[in-house]
């Protein structure tokens, strides 16, 4: 494809992706405020009805409405993924900018601390990490926010560093300035791009790795609905109630699509580099 090309095709991939996150945010907040039905109240009398008019995707097995559930999953998703993004780009931001500005033994032992973390999946360390914290929303939070806090201190330790050489820094640090001035006033903003760009793509795994989580009966505990538990329990009536499967799925596949679209919009412009091509 052309440069000229790649340029008329970016914004509709905006305009998609941005139109994806809103769906998923209107979703998430009429399942907070008004969902059809109670999300979590059993009715045996409705158990696995399929689509119809009434309920549009269906009941499962407890006879609680299918898209009222996928609705309140939306919220729940979107508040883990955000809360523990927000917990790793705060922690990472402090530790990686420190190591980045002072350097030496400091950033030697940040960096070996790093290097552990991150020599393992982060999926297995969340895991890990979960079975300490518990399974709630609050204990993945902090789980998936642990795991996800090694790369942030990476990518700021890393632009940190590079800022640290610059005649403004000798500068401001002449002037007597303090060093946490230093660090909040020059350090900090010149490590903003590659943070937001990096939280963008960490918001989309940590709505996968929160599936995963509860997919596996680590998550919030039911009988709240996640899409990855309404994953989990959809397994024994695939043979006769489908849709119990493929509309958490889609869910969770649109939102995906979404953020992946919108964060690769927002590296292409915040990356010089990008705008080169």
């Amino acid at each position: 494809m052309s440069a000229s090309a790649a340029k008329r095709s970016m914004p509709l991939r905006t305009i998609v992706g941005l139109s994806l996150i809103a769906l998923v945010l209107v979703a998430g907040l009429a399942g907070l405020l008004a969902p059809p039905f109670d999300p979590v109240e059993p009715d045996l009398m409705a158990r696995l009805q399929p689509p119809s008019p009434e309920h549009w995707m269906g009941t499962d097995q407890f006879g609680r409405d299918v898209f009222s559930r996928v609705l309140a999953g939306a919220i729940s998703s979107i508040a883990i993924s955000l809360g523990a993004v927000s917990f790793a780009v705060l922690v990472g931001m402090v530790i990686g900018s420190m190591a980045g500005y002072f350097g030496g033994n400091l950033d030697r032992g940040i960096g070996f601390l790093t290097d552990a973390l991150m020599a393992f999946p982060g999926i297995l360390l969340a895991l890990g990490l979960t079975a300490v914290f518990g399974p709630s929303r609050m204990g993945v939070i902090l789980a998936l926010g642990v795991a996800f806090t090694p790369s942030v201190v990476r990518s700021v330790r890393a632009a940190a560093l590079s800022v640290s050489r610059n005649q403004f820094v000798e500068a401001a640090t002449a002037m007597g300035h303090s060093h946490a001035w230093i660090i909040a006033r020059h350090i900090l903003p010149n490590c903003m791009s590659p943070l937001i760009v990096l939280s963008t793509t960490l918001v989309g795994v940590a709505l996968l790795a929160e599936s995963a989580l509860s997919f596996l009966g680590l998550g919030v505990p039911p009988p709240s609905a996640t899409w990855g538990g309404m994953l989990a329990e959809s397994r024994s009536h695939l043979d006769k109630a489908v849709w119990l499967a493929v509309c958490p799925g889609v869910a969770i596949s649109l939102a995906l699509l979404g953020i992946n679209l919108a964060g690769d919009a927002l590296r292409d412009h915040l990356d010089p580099r990008m705008k080169q091509r």
